[in-house]
């Protein structure tokens, strides 16, 4: 479970495309970043396909467990695009056309509504109870139900629609991040290590190995809220 009083999220990443290589996620660490400067503990990130019934069983477990969910994918206007429909399954609401979301989608083309077929007016469906996300580069909206936001796929789209929804988050101390590099490989210092992780457990510490012109060696990154406790990690780590 999440720490106690600690705002914590998870992000689902969803589409076919990410789970068969074809598309790389660039969503989740652009995100986790975000939410690591509020000080939100990311606990799970998942990547689904596009099917409706791990979707729904996905999301409803996770909205439970964490803070915040954020979704990422599947709100365009194509017959994979089911995240919507998911998301208001999950819920237990409908999934009606938002006349606002209808109206700032048609602001988008030249012939206003006119040109607003089918298939982009799934791009206006609001679950009933949601509050929309601000789109400004195709107008699209993404939204937001209890402690869930539903945002698109695309990259240069989902990052601003994420400095749409970072305002609204509760923000703790950042979460800080430094790293150590030791030029020695690590089965030499794993015992070491430990002993430090089980003085400090309140502190991530993640070993990472690395070979470089020949050399062996261990990046170690080192991770809490505040500054003096990683001091005194770091110290520790010297002695290694």
């Amino acid at each position: 479970m999440a720490e106690k009083n600690i705002p914590s999220a998870a992000i689902i990443i969803i589409g076919n495309e990410i789970l068969s290589g074809r598309t790389k996620d660039l969503n989740s660490s652009y995100l986790a970043q975000k939410l690591l400067h509020l000080g939100i503990s990311i606990n799970e990130i998942r990547v689904v396909r596009d099917d409706k019934s791990q979707i729904i069983t996905t999301l409803n477990s996770l909205r439970k467990k964490y803070t915040y969910v954020f979704t990422s994918g599947g709100i365009g206007p194509t017959h994979d695009d089911i995240t919507a429909d998911c998301v208001a399954e999950a819920f237990g609401v409908t999934l009606p056309i938002s006349e606002e979301a209808k109206r700032i989608l048609a602001s988008h083309y030249p012939r206003g509504e006119n040109d607003l077929n089918e298939a982009r007016l799934r791009m206006a469906r609001i679950p009933t109870g949601a509050s929309m996300i601000e789109n400004p580069i195709s107008k699209a909206p993404g939204f937001q139900i209890e402690n869930v936001f539903v945002l698109a796929g695309v990259p240069k789209i989902f990052q601003v629609m994420v400095n749409f929804v970072l305002r609204k988050l509760d923000s703790t101390d950042p979460i800080i991040s430094k790293t150590i590099k030791i030029d020695k490989p690590e089965g030499e210092i794993a015992e070491k290590l430990e002993k430090v992780a089980l003085e400090f457990p309140d502190v991530s510490i993640g070993s990472y190995p690395f070979k470089h012109n020949g050399k062996i060696g261990t990046n170690l990154v080192i991770m809490h809220r505040n500054m003096k406790i990683i001091r005194q990690v770091v110290s520790q780590i010297s002695k290694i």
